[in-house]
């Protein structure tokens, strides 16, 4: 007989940890093995695990940064990210990082439950929402990391001359950058550029 799919649970809330190990506890071929309240204690665990539900958000590095490092000790690592965050730059970094699977935190019992069947399974899991979103983020032009330069430092308030002085690079070469990011991002103005960029996860302040 094949043993359950050994899981590791990580979220820093642990009365959402009981609940979900609850769920998937109940299935005959699941078992949740450790639980981790951040980053650190996922790599810190010593049980042997099958599968790995994460997070975005933990203490003592975020859940990006917990895939790559699974999937650098283990690059066959099946990994699902279970949380709130649907902005389409961390559903993008998530699934660029390893992660074979993305579903918000308010997913069905139901569909948790498959998707972990079908990611162990070596196939990819996205709630229709986050596919969508995806979908989205793929077919929109892309910043470059100069362009994204200037949108922090447009967050930040910096003027064209302070953001030229702060990049080494003319105030001419700033509003090339400045119209050019204003185009992919389809606005107007500074203000509308970083709530825009805010709400797809392009920047945080």
């Amino acid at each position: 007989m094949k043993h359950p799919i050994r899981i590791l649970l990580a979220d820093d809330h642990p009365p959402l940890r009981a609940g979900l190990a609850a769920i998937l506890n109940g299935q005959p071929d699941f078992r949740v093995v450790a639980e981790a309240g951040s980053g650190a204690e996922v790599m810190a665990t010593t049980e042997v695990v099958d599968f790995y539900i994460l997070d975005l958000r933990m203490p003592d590095g975020d859940g990006i940064a917990t895939i790559r490092q699974l999937i650098a000790r283990d690059p066959e690592a099946k990994i699902l990210v279970l949380t709130t965050y649907d902005n389409e730059e961390d559903i993008f970094q998530a699934l660029e990082s390893g992660a074979r699977g993305y579903l918000l935190k308010d997913t069905t019992k139901e569909e948790l439950i498959a998707a972990v069947r079908q990611i162990h399974k070596g196939e990819r899991h996205l709630s229709q929402a986050v596919a969508s979103r995806l979908a989205d983020r793929l077919i929109r032009p892309r910043l470059t990391p100069r362009e994204l330069d200037v949108l922090r430092l447009v967050s930040r308030g910096r003027s064209n001359k302070e953001m030229a002085a702060a990049m080494f690079i003319s105030e001419e070469t700033v509003k090339t950058h400045m119209k050019s990011l204003f185009q992919k991002l389809d606005v107007h103005d500074r203000a509308e550029a970083v709530a825009v960029s805010l709400q797809r996860g392009l920047i945080r302040l």
